[in-house]
C-alpha cells in the first residue's frame, strides 16, 4: 500500500469486522474468528470493497506526511568505528557469548542493539523488580539516548548502544544477574499471564514456563538445541501466540481440570506457518517430559545445521507423535 492509503485500508478492515463480527459471544468476538468463518479470500474481498469507499475520504494529505517526517527524526548518532573485540573475547568468553547472542547489528556503524533477558527461573517471563527497572533505565540514560523498548518476546531492548560501551554494559548486567545469554533459545519463553492473573484463561501458563525453564537450566544443552521458539497461551485467545511458536503450548479445560495441548511447526518469521496439533492434551505435570521427548526426537533426526522447524517440516509430525505418546 502507498502510505497515504494506510489509514483508509485499516478503516476498511475495521468496518468489515464491525459489520460481520460476532456480538453474541464474547469468546468469539475476535477478528480471527470472522476471518476463519468467511475464509481469508472472502474477508479480503469485503475489505477491498470497503476500501473503495474509504480510500479518497481518508487519504492522508501530503502536508501531514511531511510533518510526520519532520517529527520522527533519527537520533544524533556519533561518527563511530566498529570495534574489534578479539582481545576481550579471548579474555572474557562469557562476554563473547553474550555479544553473539544478546546483541544484534545496528543500521548505524559503531552501534549495536542490546537485548536484556527477563527470563529467569522463579520469575514470571517478562517480570522485573522496581530496582531492576530503575537499573535498566539508568543504563538507557548512560549508554543510549535515554530510550528503552519492551519487545514482543517479553524482554527489554536498548536499541542504540555504542559498541565501545558494550563491555561496560555487559559487566553492569552481569553484576545484576541480568546477562543471561539465551535470546532466541528454548528458555526465552513467551508466556501469557494465564490463570494466575487472567479471568479468560482455561489454565495456568506461568508454572508451565517455570517447569520448562528449570528442566533446561544447562546452557550447553540449550545451545545444542539451537534457535527455538516456545510460546505458551492459557486459552484460545492466544495472547502468548502459541500457534506460531516452533513449539506451542495451549491451556485447555477438561471438565474443570487444566490440560495442555501441544503444537509443533509454527513459525512467525517470513516463512510463517501455523503449528500442527500433536494429539490429545497432557496434564500439567507431564508437559516438561513431553517437551523433552519432542526435543530428543529432534536431536535424533536433525541434520547438520538444521533448526527445529526445518527438521519438523522435513520429517512431519508422525515421529514426534509416536515418541510423545509411546
Amino acid at each position: 500500500l502507498p502510505r497515504e492509503d494506510l489509514i483508509a485500508y485499516l478503516e476498511a478492515v475495521l468496518r468489515v469486522y464491525n459489520l460481520h463480527g460476532r456480538r453474541d459471544n464474547k469468546y468469539k468476538a475476535r477478528i480471527k474468528i470472522l476471518v476463519k468463518a468467511l475464509t481469508p479470500e472472502v474477508f479480503a474481498q469485503k475489505v477491498e470493497a470497503e476500501f473503495e469507499h474509504t480510500r479518497e475520504a481518508l487519504k492522508i494529505q501530503p502536508e501531514i506526511l511531511k510533518k510526520l517526517d519532520e517529527e520522527f527524526t533519527p537520533f544524533a548518532y556519533k561518527d563511530l568505528a566498529d570495534e574489534d573485540f578479539t582481545a576481550l573475547f579471548a579474555e572474557h568468553p562469557k562476554f563473547k557469548q553474550w555479544f553473539n547472542i544478546n546483541t544484534h547489528a545496528h543500521k548505524v556503524k559503531g552501534y549495536r542493539i542490546v537485548t536484556i533477558s527477563l527470563k529467569r527461573a522463579g520469575i514470571a517471563p517478562g517480570d522485573m523488580t522496581t530496582e531492576e527497572m530503575n537499573f535498566i533505565a539508568d543504563l538507557a540514560d548512560k549508554y543510549t539516548f535515554g530510550e528503552l523498548r519492551t519487545t514482543h518476546e517479553q524482554n527489554i531492548a536498548l536499541a542504540d548502544v555504542p559498541q565501545k560501551d558494550l563491555f561496560d554494559v555487559w559487566q553492569a548486567l552481569e553484576q545484576q544477574n541480568m546477562a543471561r545469554a539465551h535470546i532466541g533459545f528454548i528458555t526465552d519463553i513467551i508466556s501469557c499471564p494465564g490463570g494466575d492473573f487472567c479471568s479468560l484463561a482455561n489454565a495456568k501458563s506461568i508454572p508451565i514456563a517455570e517447569a520448562i525453564t528449570r528442566r533446561f537450566d544447562d546452557l550447553d544443552k540449550v545451545y545444542d538445541l539451537g534457535h527455538l521458539d516456545l510460546n505458551i497461551s492459557g486459552c484460545m485467545n492466544a495472547c502468548g501466540h502459541h500457534h506460531v511458536g516452533n513449539i506451542g503450548i495451549l491451556g485447555v479445560d477438561k471438565k474443570g481440570a487444566e490440560f495442555y495441548q501441544i503444537t509443533l511447526g509454527g513459525n512467525s518469521d517470513h516463512d510463517a506457518s501455523i503449528g500442527d496439533i500433536l494429539g490429545p492434551s497432557f496434564a500439567a505435570d507431564a508437559v516438561p517430559d513431553v517437551i523433552e521427548e519432542v526435543l530428543n526426537t529432534y536431536l535424533d533426526l536433525r541434520t547438520e545445521g538444521e533448526r527445529f522447524v526445518d527438521t519438523y517440516r522435513r520429517v512431519g509430525i508422525q515421529p514426534f507423535k509416536e515418541r510423545a505418546y509411546a
